[in-house]
């Protein structure tokens, strides 16, 4: 077991902790109306509520969706601060499990997906949390459009990863967990989406509860990967690394037909799991030097 196994519960437990602030701070200070509020006006006379408790009239400009409870300061620069920090922990996840996956052997375009899905979830973040809706709201609105898709790509790719190295019955059923994870986000984005383009405020409140759940989920797919980070070791990055300069040399060396020889040798010298550490990374056998 190493210290890796902390990041993806980090991540999770960080950035759903942080939104959830953010939300409250957000609701205190009357920029959003309460999530359990179902109750909208189409124009509010001047606010009588206390300050510190929530907004007694609502309109559909206080709909509690995650982008406007960040809008505002002081709550959008704790907002901006999730974001940042939780795109640097995405990227991380992202490299050692691609790394991880290939270090077992396994080198397909799915783990490349799944990498390319991950870091465009992480850009999409950060352009939601820096630039806010109220403020930028076509960048906020690619950031997002960015953000969802890749990341519901990012899970999906995963649970099919997750399956194709199972070898447990553990495995098999971490793997139906994400699935369920998968189904659940997949749902809740799509009725956000379709509640989100009308204008009634009872379907814009029930999209701003699906995008919540929508957000929460995928964190909490991310933070699943603690169940295999346990195995990551010193070698881990070194094999993700190591494919790379074997894919970069091959190209230069011997071009296409070379590239697929020596990508296969390089997946069977790795280590499997629970085999030893020890195993050659470098592949140089007697017919590889020959070939060269």
């Amino acid at each position: 077991m190493t210290a890796w196994i902390v990041l993806p519960v980090s991540l999770s437990a960080f950035s759903i902790t942080g939104i959830w602030i953010v939300y409250a701070m957000a609701v205190m200070n009357h920029h959003v109306c309460p999530v359990e509020n179902w109750s909208y006006n189409v124009t509010c006379t001047e606010e009588t509520s206390k300050p510190g408790f929530p907004k007694t009239c609502c309109t559909i400009q206080d709909i509690p969706l995650i982008s406007k409870c960040g809008s505002f300061p002081p709550e959008s620069c704790l907002f901006s601060l999730i974001g940042n920090v939780g795109a640097f922990m995405v990227v991380m996840v992202c490299l050692l499990r691609y790394a991880q996956v290939i270090e077992h052997g396994h080198s397909c375009w799915i783990n490349t997906g799944g990498l390319v899905a991950g870091f465009g979830n992480a850009v999409g973040l950060v352009m939601v949390g820096n630039f806010q809706v109220d403020h930028a709201k076509t960048l906020h609105y690619v950031g997002a459009g960015v953000a969802f898709p890749a990341g519901m790509a990012f899970v999906c790719l995963q649970c099919l990863l997750t399956y194709r190295l199972a070898l447990t019955a553990l495995d098999y059923w971490m793997a139906h967990v994400r699935v369920g994870l998968t189904v659940g986000a997949l749902i809740s984005l799509i009725l956000s989406g379709a509640f989100f383009i009308h204008e009634s405020f009872v379907l814009q409140h029930a999209a701003a509860i699906c995008e919540w759940v929508f957000t929460v989920v995928i964190l909490v797919f991310y933070g699943t990967f603690t169940y295999e980070f346990g195995t990551v070791t010193s070698e881990t990055m070194m094999a993700g690394l190591q494919r790379g300069c074997h894919q970069s040399s091959s190209m230069i060396l011997g071009g296409g037909e070379r590239l697929g020889g020596l990508g296969g040798g390089g997946g069977k010298g790795l280590k499997s799991p629970g085999g030893s550490s020890t195993s050659t990374h470098l592949n140089c056998t007697p017919e590889n030097i020959a070939m060269l």
